[in-house]
């Protein structure tokens, strides 16, 4: 795996992870590697990995990325020992460990610390205001037999209150957090409150650190943390054998003095800060599960917790859990309503991409299909009327679903008029588009897509092809054939530099192209069978010979073929035919 190295910022030495085929680099906090500085762009570059290759590409930054003191343009090439300047901040590239390797691993992402088993020195990619790294180093242990831990608590039993232990403490510490969690339902606004209460109720309390598991990773992650002073925490004193053993066991655990635990005699940020007594308790969820952990822990010798002090904070922990289970369900909700606001803006808005009407071109007829899988999706399709009369029909397929797709799809669609109505053939128009798309920081997303230019005049049709399925010709004798099968050149995307061609037709009377996208062919029964190649040439043999007769029995024939089944892909069709001329008055 390559790495990033830092030469320059105030961790020299720290090393990137290059995890994935797109990690990005810019201010904004969803970026996988956060530079917090002013001059970066919110999206500033990204590194891109193809087959082992990976290659740094700008995302038109105000001001800029470097390789090896140049300015970069475009999509370029790393090599083994290039460094990267990104404004301040000074990285050296290397595939593979780099010679005289030994700072902490650093996984790329917000701002947020992971918590890590895979290395003594785990941490976040944070970038201070200066520009610079700033290590957030996490301790991981191992269990051995001489634990710190002296106490531990069943969770489930605090539950329900047992007001025998310090009863109006206990009380005290329900009511302010109640009060405090009622306040809010974002989980963002409601942790902090969380410790806020904490440090109210335990006067000896030095830190505190709420910890919560990512769904989708299984990660730990600080989600907040607090000091008795105000400062900003510049480590993080965390246990991970005494934070598993909490989630695991679903039980509160009270460690006295670790400073003394054997298992901290490496660590150099436990003798700095002299951890003297801590709790951690689970946070679990209506079904048991662990949800994360609350972990507070303070520096004074003499004002080390107790076992009540374990069962208040039990308690208290049984009732954030809840609060954090709501409050998921509470953004998940917002987050759905949202999505379906943003997917009916989007429907409305591809819809308003796609061709109103057909063609209305003397001596040819037209019949086109469009339907996304989802709410909206990245088949393509449209008529270009060019300015000597003729038309150009497009039709392609963007790789993969969804909003991603559909936005790639709204790109092409404005391009792909560009280059037509600018270009002198239709091939040149392909390969100028090819070029505004692989060098258009869309990653490693592709384009399957064929144009089809009609000339009514000499009854005509020119076909360029990139990396999409061959049209399919029909003669008026229904005998089937593909249109230049020979001619594709690669989906578009792929490399910058390729020159397509194209090849030329000629229609006669009654013959009818069917250009279409795999939503067609790849329709799928529920015994996991194809609609296929062959099913498409049987059909087009024996169907009728106007177009809008021919689509529609198509499309009818691919949806009793699939027998109900939800269709896995967009699909696209379109059909024209050479008909003869209506008699002239």
């Amino acid at each position: 795996m390559a790495v990033l190295k830092v030469i320059r910022g105030s961790c020299p030495g720290q090393l990137v992870e290059l995890e994935g085929e797109r990690m990005v680099m810019g201010r904004h906090p969803n970026c996988q590697i956060v530079l917090d500085n002013a001059a970066v762009s919110r999206n500033h570059a990204q590194i891109l990995e193809s087959h082992g290759s990976y290659f740094l590409e700008d995302l038109r930054s105000r001001n800029g990325t470097l390789i090896n003191g140049q300015r970069i343009r475009g999509r370029t090439e790393l090599h083994d020992g290039d460094e990267v300047k990104v404004c301040d901040v000074l990285f050296s590239f290397h595939l593979g460990a780099p010679p005289g390797a030994g700072g902490g691993r650093l996984a790329g992402g917000a701002r947020h610390e992971d918590i890590s088993d895979d290395t003594p020195a785990a941490g976040a990619t944070i970038m201070g205001a200066d520009g610079n790294l700033r290590s957030t180093d996490l301790i991981d242990e191992r269990t051995d037999d001489n634990s710190s831990i002296i106490s531990s608590l069943d969770i489930a039993s605090a539950r329900h209150a047992r007001m025998a232990v310090r009863p109006e403490v206990k009380l005290r510490a329900v009511m302010e957090i109640s009060t405090n969690l009622a306040q809010t339902l974002e989980l963002d606004g409601m942790l902090p409150k969380i410790l806020e209460s904490l440090f109210n109720i335990f006067p000896q309390a030095d830190r505190g650190f709420v910890v919560l598991k990512d769904p989708d990773t299984e990660k730990l992650v600080v989600k907040t943390m607090r000091t008795r002073n105000g400062d900003r925490v510049q480590t993080t004193p965390l246990s991970t054998t005494i934070i598993r053993e909490a989630m695991n066991e679903g039980r509160a655990v009270l460690t006295a003095n670790a400073l003394g635990d054997r298992r901290f005699d490496q660590s150099k940020s436990i003798a700095d800060l002299r951890i003297r007594s801590l709790m951690c308790a689970p946070l679990l969820g209506h079904d048991g599960a662990a949800l994360g952990v609350i972990q507070i822990d303070t520096l004074d010798i003499r004002q080390q917790f107790s076992q009540d002090d374990l069962d208040v904070l039990a308690s208290v922990a049984a009732q954030a859990a809840l609060a954090v289970e709501n409050a998921t369900l509470h953004t998940s909700v917002l987050k759905q309503r949202d999505l379906e606001r943003e997917l009916e803006f989007a429907t409305q808005v591809q819809l308003g991409f796609l061709p109103t009407e057909r063609p209305k071109l003397p001596g040819y007829e037209f019949y086109d299909f469009y339907e996304a899988a989802y709410r909206v999706g990245g088949d393509f399709f449209d008529y270009v009327l060019l300015p000597d009369g003729r038309v150009a029909v497009g039709l392609g397929d963007v790789a993969g679903k969804g909003i991603p797709a559909a936005l790639l799809m709204a790109r092409l669609y404005s391009a792909a008029r560009y280059e037509l109505l600018t270009r002198p053939t239709a091939a040149a128009a392909m390969t100028g588009l090819n070029e505004v798309l692989a060098t258009s920081g869309l990653g490693h997303r592709f384009v399957t897509l064929v144009f089809a230019i009609i000339d009514p005049r000499r009854d005509t049709v020119v076909v360029v092809n990139a990396g999409h399925m061959a049209p399919l010709l029909r003669n008026l004798a229904g005998e089937v054939s593909k249109v230049a099968p020979d001619e594709s050149g690669l989906p578009l995307g792929v490399k910058p530099d390729v020159n397509y061609k194209q090849a030329e037709v000629q229609l006669a009377l009654g013959d009818t192209l069917v250009l279409f996208t795999d939503g067609v062919t790849e329709a799928m029964n529920s015994r996991n069978e194809m609609y296929g190649n062959k099913r498409l040439v049987a059909f087009l043999e024996q169907a009728p010979q106007d177009v809008e007769s021919l689509g529609e029995a198509l499309v009818e024939d691919v949806e009793k073929f699939c027998e109900g089944r939800p269709q896995r892909d967009d699909v696209c069709l379109i059909c024209f035919r050479r008909v003869p001329d209506p008699p002239t008055e």
